[in-house]
């Protein structure tokens, strides 16, 4: 039996095959705020189109031998978006794949540039009230370590969704099994990319 028809028997939906041949080279780049769910999201979205999974963040960790935090402290914003914009072009060069980024790299005109070039960006939206639940939970978020970490969010909120508003599609995130938001995004990309709702689909008569 091949994979899409044992996909079929366990209700999980198949490779979406033509999908993943109509990037080219391009990748599918989730943009957001920090607590969106880019990187658990992707992970499942890179599954269900066959291709690879990279996140910008893990990268920037093994390539400095520390912790996004602990850039942060050691040596500062700047330096951290500086090299977070050199992995990410890196990244871009090795399409197709699903690239979970920063919440603050798509703020960068230079990424955000070569994010248009290299890929399609999907916008994972969630409300306020949404972050602030998820990241209640993590203690992990060099931005948000400051004396009042909710209106730090709302400020970062109102000063990026302009900005996150330019990509190519947006998907809502919130609390529904990530599965949803995985077919929304496929959905998205199919329309974006011209491809009947039904192509790709081994298992259709």
């Amino acid at each position: 039996m091949n994979d899409s028809g044992l996909s079929h028997r366990l209700g999980v939906a198949p490779h979406d095959a033509l999908l993943a041949a109509a990037l080219g080279r391009r990748s599918v780049v989730l943009v957001g705020m920090m607590g969106a769910g880019k990187s658990s999201i992707g992970r499942r979205l890179a599954a269900r189109l066959g291709i690879p999974f990279s996140d910008a963040d893990a990268e920037i960790e093994e390539a400095a031998g520390m912790s996004v935090g602990d850039i942060f402290e050691a040596h500062g914003e700047p330096s951290f978006r500086s090299g977070e914009a050199r992995v990410i072009a890196r990244l871009l060069e090795h399409g197709p794949q699903v690239l979970a980024t920063g919440g603050g790299a798509f703020i960068s005109p230079h990424t955000r540039a070569k994010i248009h070039e290299k890929g399609i960006s999907v916008w994972l939206k969630a409300e306020i009230d949404v972050l602030s639940r998820r990241l209640r939970r993590r203690s992990d978020r060099p931005l948000l370590k400051t004396a009042d970490p909710s209106t730090t969010l709302a400020n970062l909120l109102a000063a990026r969704n302009p900005i996150y508003g330019e990509a190519n599609l947006v998907v809502v995130s919130r609390d529904v099994p990530h599965e949803v938001i995985v077919e929304e995004i496929v959905t998205a990309l199919r329309s974006k990319l011209e491809i009947a709702d039904t192509c790709g689909r081994e298992d259709q008569p």
